[in-house]
């Protein structure tokens, strides 16, 4: 029996009517998105997968597209509902109708998305990356962190064109209490694919300076709220815990909180109540400040009180005191009087003895008493003359007696040194 051949066209079209035929209406398909595009019509394109629970492992894969008339009015809807932008790697509801095109062959045609069910497999992702740190016991590393008491030096990550990082400079600039803050700035992405590798780099330079610094400041502020899936990986949560300073997220969002913010030492919900929190505890270390100045006033003057009255205690006292010490020590010094001239008669006493004795010598080698006893002596220009061979003929000489002296002239130096004088 012969069969007419179909061409692939044929073919294809049969395929085509087959699944209208039996697919009509619409379907919710659970899947993961992968390769998402757009072009320049509006158009997106992307392409459903399906992985095994264990093995990871592909066993589904279809073409998809969502028109331009419908994603204008899905994605917004979808991201402002999940936070969650619209791309790969994210798991989605989608409501489809099978289509089956001759050259393009079979897709899904997109119209309709469940946001609830991403929230919900982005909480378990959540739940799932905060149960591992758990486990590895450093989800609460970083609250239990002592806050300083004067967070004046602040490290803060942020984009420098941020609106959130210019209102966060300026409510420390502006405070009230006129407190000095000392923001330095780590620039990073805070919004798009490279979120996470953006802040791991500036927490490996803040890391390298931490000496430098009382906290860290996450802050976002002014971007949509479709981009905080970078906050919520495993390996920035793991190095925001175990960070060794404390860490202050203000990534503007109100209705969940991320990964980021589950792990940091404080969350706020603005980068203006982030400063606010800084002002506010530099705030409570002054009051605390104030009060112990009150409380030192205080003890001082109770002290000097106290001090004053036992001194008036003692000056009544001391009259009477001062008396009694001061006849004990007049009786003292009377007795120490009468010792002492008695000691001093007795050494005056044997020094005068001593020295009468010492008066007499000297007197009994007087020379006038030696003259008197019939001895002259002989001078040569004042000096006395004891050898005669140190004379020559016309020496000058004075001879001086008990009473009265004669001059002469020598006139020879005889062999037994005989002296002739002449008056």
């Amino acid at each position: 029996m012969e069969y007419a051949p179909l061409s692939l066209y044929d073919l294809n079209t049969l395929v085509k009517r087959s699944i209208t035929e039996c697919m009509p209406g619409e379907y919710w398909v659970q899947a993961e998105l992968s390769e998402v595009r757009c072009n320049t019509t509006g158009h997106c394109y992307m392409e459903f997968v399906q992985k095994d629970s264990r093995s990871n492992q592909l066993i589904a894969k279809a073409r998809g597209t969502i028109w331009a008339s419908v994603f204008r009015i899905l994605k917004p809807y979808f991201e402002e509902a999940t936070g969650q932008l619209f791309t790969s790697g994210i798991k989605v509801l989608v409501k489809v109708s099978v289509e089956f095109h001759e050259l393009y062959g079979y897709s899904l045609s997109v119209c309709d998305i469940d946001p609830s069910y991403t929230l919900g497999d982005m909480a378990r992702r959540r739940r799932e990356i905060l149960k591992q740190l758990e486990e590895e016991g450093v989800l609460t590393l970083n609250k239990e962190l002592e806050f300083p008491v004067l967070p004046q030096r602040i490290a803060v990550i942020s984009s420098p064109t941020a609106a959130g990082y210019g209102d966060f400079c300026h409510q420390l600039a502006s405070n009230r209490y006129g407190y000095a803050f000392r923001p330095t700035l780590f620039p990073a992405i805070m919004q798009g694919n490279q979120v996470k590798d953006s802040l791991l780099a500036a927490l490996d330079e803040i890391m390298s300076r931490q000496d430098d610094f009382d906290v860290v400041v996450i802050i976002r502020g002014g971007g949509a709220t479709s981009d905080l899936s970078g906050f919520d990986t495993y390996l920035l949560a793991a190095a925001c815990a175990q960070f060794p300073l404390p860490i202050i997220t203000g990534i503007g969002h109100e209705r969940d909180d991320t990964v980021l913010d589950s792990v940091a030492h404080t969350r706020v919900k603005t980068p203006t109540a982030a400063a606010e929190l800084l002002i506010g505890t530099v705030s409570e270390a002054a009051g605390r400040l104030l009060i112990l100045q009150e409380e030192l006033q205080q003890r001082v003057r109770y002290r000097l009180e106290t001090e004053q009255r036992k001194l008036y205690e003692l000056c009544s006292r001391l009259p009477l005191s001062v008396r009694r010490n001061l006849h004990v020590a007049s009786r003292q010094l009377s007795e120490i009087q009468l010792a002492l001239r008695h000691t001093l008669q007795i050494s005056f006493s044997g020094k005068k003895y001593r020295l009468e004795l010492l008066q007499q010598r000297i007197a009994d080698a007087s020379p006038q008493r030696i003259l008197r006893r019939g001895y002259s002596i002989t001078l040569k220009r004042g000096k006395a003359v004891t050898d005669s061979s140190r004379l020559k003929e016309g020496d000058v000489l004075l001879t001086r007696f008990a009473s009265g002296s004669i001059e002469g002239k020598v006139l020879s130096v005889t062999q037994e040194k005989e002296i002739k004088q002449t008056t």
